[in-house]
């Protein structure tokens, strides 16, 4: 036994010292609680076989010792490392950023680190390294935010031989997928504006190649055809505000626009300086509906109409499929897709189309003044 560690006498605010002047280690706690070492290592893996008064013995000599488990050992003892890998793209934005927090919350409640790969570039060779080297650290299991059919493409060639669960895009290969309803995310939107009496809907895209982009341009194109409305070409951004105000600018000089369904807020926000600075009033002049409900998005001028994500729920979900898929290996469970649901938030940059009003002399869009009181779009409800 450690000398002191029975009465408690060694100094507080350190651990306690083995004889040989070491950090105590495993025997010493079994010598201490009167258990063999297997005993403390079934204390320590939670292992059901081990009676509630010896539990407590054990856990009461930890802390006389002041010992803590070492992670390798406790790795060795379950054959995991307790940790997880992500891998992910374009992290700044608010819906990866958002998504990765709540994986990291989700992982530590469930008693796991998170080694965390944000990729600037999405070409083969950058993802199959992030992928090997999160097998290298001897990953439980990954998580791949995979925005791009390219990065996807690259995933499937990397064949990790971990639990894999991927966002956004499919595989191919029955690998678990999390996503959340793009499709009826557009088509609700755009069903909106339509159901307000606007006779088309133009659409401000995000970039082509990106599955959640070209998802929402084509259930916005397919909806309006439905409709019997125009489809005009539709404007292709970056996801940037910058990229919204330049596009907003182009739909400003059109007087026939009234509606505009836009692919992320951020650009929604450019787009809603655009037409502002060229006297289209939002929502009496052109109504606009963004994408994702970013939190300031309730704060714009005029408060935006946008879909919202729900990106924490994605994130946890993702988190507890691929703990299920490591918890049942090496019975790997049946590949499924799960899709998170969005809603339709409703605020002031949504209205009823009117009539443009031309007063002589004066060009149609030019600013006569301070911005007219809006009509009454449609709040949202507290």
């Amino acid at each position: 036994m450690t000398p002191g560690a029975a009465d408690g006498s060694a100094t507080k605010g350190r651990s306690r010292r083995n004889f040989a002047g070491a950090r105590p280690v495993m025997d010493d706690v079994a010598k201490l609680a009167g258990v063999s070492k297997q005993t403390v290592s079934r204390v320590l893996n939670d292992h059901p076989a081990v009676r509630a008064e010896t539990r407590e013995a054990v856990r009461a000599a930890m802390r006389t010792l002041g010992y803590r488990p070492s992670s390798s050992a406790r790795s060795l003892a379950s054959g995991r490392t307790r940790m997880l890998g992500v891998i992910s793209f374009d992290a700044a934005r608010y819906g990866p950023a958002s998504t990765l927090t709540a994986i990291n919350t989700a992982a530590q409640e469930a008693g796991y680190l998170v080694s965390s790969i944000a990729l600037d570039t999405a070409d083969r060779d950058t993802v199959v390294r992030a992928a090997d080297r999160l097998s290298a650290e001897g990953a439980d299991g990954v998580i791949a935010i995979a925005p791009q059919v390219r990065v996807a493409r690259a995933l499937a060639e990397a064949h990790l031989d971990t639990p894999l669960v991927v966002m956004d895009n499919d595989l191919g290969d029955g690998t678990p997928m999390v996503t959340s309803d793009a499709v009826t995310g557009a088509r609700t939107a755009t069903e909106y504006l339509l159901s307000l009496g606007h006779r088309t809907v133009r659409h401000v895209a995000g970039p082509k190649g990106w599955t959640s982009a070209d998802r929402r341009s084509d259930s916005w194109q397919a909806t309006l055809r439905a409709a019997g409305a125009e489809v005009h070409t539709p404007l292709t951004g970056d996801w940037s505000a910058d990229s919204g105000y330049d596009l907003g600018r182009e739909l400003a000089k059109d007087p026939t626009i009234t509606a505009v369904f836009v692919s992320n807020d951020q650009m929604a926000l450019g787009v809603l300086r655009a037409l502002y600075e060229a006297g289209r009033h939002v929502p009496d002049d052109v109504s606009v509906v963004g994408y994702d409900d970013i939190p300031e998005a309730a704060h714009f001028l005029p408060p935006l109409t946008t879909i919202r994500t729900d990106f924490t729920d994605i994130g946890t979900i993702a988190l507890r499929i691929l703990l299920n898929h490591i918890d049942t290996a090496p019975h790997r469970p049946d590949p499924h897709l799960t899709v998170v649901p969005v809603e339709l938030r409703i605020r002031n940059s949504t209205a009823a189309p009117r009539r443009p009003r031309r007063r002589s002399g004066v060009p149609y869009g030019a600013d006569t003044g301070p911005p007219r009181p809006s009509r009454g779009g449609a709040r949202e409800e507290a």
